[in-house]
């Protein structure tokens, strides 16, 4: 207990802040990106789809280090993509925090997209149809009808999108380092500290990812549960 407490005194608790910023950021661009690539492949044809559901979902299945490697190859400062980025706005992906957020963003939004697909999938068309009738923009339509009524889904898909980004770790290191104060996130920490064999700092490090861990879980079950309230009203 001792020895908790002492570790606890001299917690530097820049991993969580760090952490806690990229997941929050990077849940943003998923958000929205998720959500137009959700709409898009709704109303796509069959074979087109498939292979764009098949493209969208690859960064949930690959191992982190291969989307990591494939995205320091897009974003090295020796390609194109990343020269552009840097000449014209200054800004380097490479061993920065802006590499978190491009590696929490694109491991993490599978599942804003996948989430969000599937709860547009469920909306009853025949609301869309009556806001049609009353003259309503495809715009105000989606944004008035399809999701209010793909709420919950998109809402889980937020919370788990937010929980993916958080414990980023493989793309993460690949891409942006472990720079301590700038890019060490909470999953590079117990992993340092772990190699150094300080058990005590890793637990406490530990303890802090399931506290918030399960905290976004509850919080997704109480969405879950307030919909199927409705639902049983109905």
């Amino acid at each position: 207990m001792e020895e908790i407490k002492t570790v606890l005194a001299n917690l530097d608790y820049s991993p969580l802040w760090i952490s806690l910023k990229t997941g929050i950021v990077a849940t943003i661009f998923s958000f929205f990106l998720g959500i137009y690539a959700a709409r898009k492949t709704v109303k796509a044809k069959p074979a087109v789809k498939a292979v764009l559901d098949g493209i969208l979902t690859l960064p949930m299945v690959l191992p982190p280090t291969v989307a990591g490697f494939f995205l320091l190859l897009i974003f090295s400062t020796r390609r194109p993509i990343g020269s552009f980025i840097m000449e014209e706005f200054d800004i380097k992906i490479i061993q920065s925090w802006a590499g978190c957020v491009v590696a929490a963003t694109v491991i993490a939004f599978p599942l804003m997209y996948r989430n969000a697909r599937a709860a547009f999938e469920q909306v009853d068309v025949n609301l869309i149809y009556a806001a049609r009738t009353l003259g309503m923009s495809e715009f105000c339509i989606f944004w008035n009808v399809v999701i209010p009524s793909a709420g919950p889904g998109v809402a889980a898909g937020t919370i788990l999108t937010f929980a993916r980004a958080l414990g980023e770790y493989g793309a993460t290191s690949m891409l942006a380092g472990n720079i301590p104060g700038k890019t060490g996130t909470i999953s590079q920490k117990i992993a340092m500290v772990i190699q150094d064999g300080d058990y005590a700092t890793a637990g406490v490090w530990v303890a802090i990812v399931m506290l918030i861990a399960f905290g976004i879980v509850v919080l997704m079950n109480l969405i879950l549960e307030k919909n199927m309230k409705n639902i049983r009203r109905w």
